[in-house]
């Protein structure tokens, strides 16, 4: 993005509209616990306009990835969350032509029980690593899959370096490559929840070898998820810089799509996932969770996930019909 200064020349001639948008940047921080990680993007935002845009690009990445990488290997006597202790570290190294630096990925490997179970790709939202999303990994993992779940730069103990939209599509491309080699000529399946979600998109419409995409509490861009706001009438969607358009994107997608979204999401409405499932071309499928949020979707709807997988992809056995499948 190219940053002039000239919205924020025009707000310095306007003591008025200062004052206003000093008054919602208030509201937005007393808002921040009902509205979680959307808020640091507008409150970048709202700086930027008013600050000259200097470093505006790089602290809204902050903000929006919410980044932050650890040293050494997890505590496994915290017992607070599901452990990693079955399953396998891997390194996943790539040159970037994007940073012009050699980049050293963490990943987790889950491996099924199943020797010829299909692999899934599974890539995180923005603050969680790898390690914090154990759960979720689990969770795919018995719905049939062997897991590999990456942590982008920036995150966990990968190269410590501010992600951006475009080095996380590098990074998920890597990890792509990686699965192919370890597959085996097994099915190969991308999966990604949140703004995981708009990478993985962005995966499947680059590459020609997926047999399918998998999104979960995913939007059709960020400047959409803005506009949902209660504030987004604003005029500030040319200044979000990382815009992660999957609703442009996932319009190439050759494979198969399955969209699912709690209907109890807070963070990130369900009519973008809707949204998004429209736009998808081809074989789709739509899965709504009642009683669903934005991080328990996966676990609620586990017998949704499981007749979605078997109807669209042919996965497993035929399990029981269940509501609120399209």
């Amino acid at each position: 993005m190219r940053c002039s200064g000239a919205a924020a020349d025009r707000l310095r001639q306007r003591p008025t509209a200062v004052a206003v948008m000093s008054l919602i940047l208030r509201t937005f921080v007393t808002s921040f616990t009902r509205l979680g990680w959307r808020v640091p993007t507008l409150v970048v935002t709202l700086i930027g306009l008013l600050a000259g845009c200097a470093g505006f690009d790089a602290q809204q990445r902050k903000w929006i990835f919410q980044a932050a990488t650890v040293t050494g290997s997890p505590d496994a006597s915290d017992s607070s969350e599901p452990t990693v202790a079955d399953m396998e570290d891997v390194w996943i190294e790539h040159a970037s032509p994007l940073s012009g630096r050699p980049i050293r990925l963490h990943a987790l490997w889950h491996a099924h029980d199943d020797d010829d179970a299909p692999v899934l790709l599974y890539l995180h939202g923005a603050r969680r690593d790898v390690e914090g999303s154990v759960f979720r990994i689990r969770q795919m993992s018995a719905l049939g899959f062997s897991v590999l779940a990456v942590d982008y730069r920036g995150f966990g103990r990968s190269t410590d370096e501010l992600p951006s939209e475009a080095t996380v599509y590098e990074d998920a491309r890597a990890a792509w490559r990686w699965l192919e080699e370890r597959a085996g000529g097994r099915d190969r399946y991308v999966f990604g929840h949140s703004l995981g979600g708009a990478i993985a998109v962005h995966l499947a419409s680059e590459v020609t070898d997926a047999k399918g995409l998998i999104v979960e509490g995913t939007f059709t861009s960020l400047r959409d998820v803005f506009d949902s706001m209660r504030f987004g009438w604003l005029p500030l969607g040319p200044l979000i810089t990382q815009r992660f358009d999957s609703a442009r994107k996932i319009e190439r997608v050759q494979a198969p799509v399955l969209v699912v979204h709690g209907l109890r999401d807070t963070l990130i409405p369900p009519a973008l996932g809707r949204s998004l499932y429209e736009r998808a071309p081809g074989k789709k499928r739509l899965v709504l969770v009642e009683g669903g949020s934005h991080y328990s979707t996966n676990a609620v709807g586990a017998a949704q996930y499981r007749h979605a997988l078997h109807a669209l992809f042919g996965l497993g056995s035929p399990p029981e019909p269940v509501a609120s499948v399209n």
